[in-house]
């Protein structure tokens, strides 16, 4: 079998019937998978990225209320009647440790679950890029698609540059990947990797949503972000459970949310 890799600027992009037996990774860099990869490093007991604030309320609804943080963002705005929104820096560990965390969002994890007929599913962001390509070349993946989550059906840089660190870092030899089948996309995004992907701070400044956090002071969001292998965190989505992939291979995957 031919390996492929396939790069997909947009979540809309996503074909469900095409995902089985596959590796996706999706990437939202700003700000979904970023803050994700975080609630899970921080110590959460449960992370459940949620399609929608309905699929959100019936998920909550099955866990202890004493031990609940919904979190995210519809449209760029804090939801009401949510106990923090998509940034990172709202889920310390004093915050998230040993809780179930909520987290719905207008992409990312819209993303996520259109992606959930893949045989492994992946989150992916530029700070854990170094993390999560060493997992595709040790489990031997013959088959990935890395989807940029993009921002209501439009290409975003912040996503690319994610998808790009991952290709940088699954080819450091400038070899790697001969022989493999890359769709447009992904021979675009590993010409980026070989420029200026190794300048994460200076693209992301440059990009729509970049230029957003420097005007509203939060250079250090944008930093966090940008910082290339600051987690080492691989994270599995498995019957929408966010889990760390060493775990989620070693606990049972069918248990129902809040009954462990």
């Amino acid at each position: 079998m031919n390996k492929k890799l396939r790069v997909l600027m947009t979540r809309e992009a996503i074909k469900p019937e095409r995902l089985p037996g596959s590796t996706v990774v999706v990437v939202d860099a700003f700000m979904a998978t970023t803050t994700l990869v975080t609630i899970l490093e921080n110590g959460a007991r449960g992370v459940y990225p949620v399609d929608s604030l309905e699929e959100a309320e019936e998920v909550c609804s099955r866990l202890d209320p004493s031990r609940l943080i919904r979190g995210g963002e519809q449209d760029a705005l804090r939801i009401e009647g949510y106990d923090c929104g998509p940034f990172p820096e709202e889920y310390p560990p004093e915050l998230v440790e040993d809780r179930d965390v909520v987290f719905v969002t207008t992409n990312g994890t819209r993303a996520i679950s259109a992606a959930a007929p893949a045989g492994e599913l992946l989150v992916g962001c530029i700070r854990n890029a170094p993390a999560v390509a060493r997992h595709l070349k040790e489990t031997g993946a013959e088959s990935i698609y890395i989807v940029c989550a993009g921002s209501m059906g439009d290409f975003t840089l912040e996503d690319f540059l994610g998808a790009t660190s991952i290709l940088a870092h699954l080819e450091p030899d400038g070899k790697s990947l001969d022989g493999w089948k890359l769709n447009d996309a992904a021979w675009m995004a590993l010409e980026f990797a070989r420029g200026r992907g190794a300048a994460p701070e200076e693209v992301l400044r440059e990009s729509r949503a970049g230029r957003w956090f420097l005007e509203n002071d939060r250079l250090e969001d944008l930093r966090f972000v940008g910082e290339v292998g600051a987690s080492d965190l691989v994270a599995e989505v498995r019957d929408g459970r966010l889990r760390r992939v060493a775990e989620s291979r070693d606990r049972s995957a069918t248990s129902a949310p809040g009954t462990e």
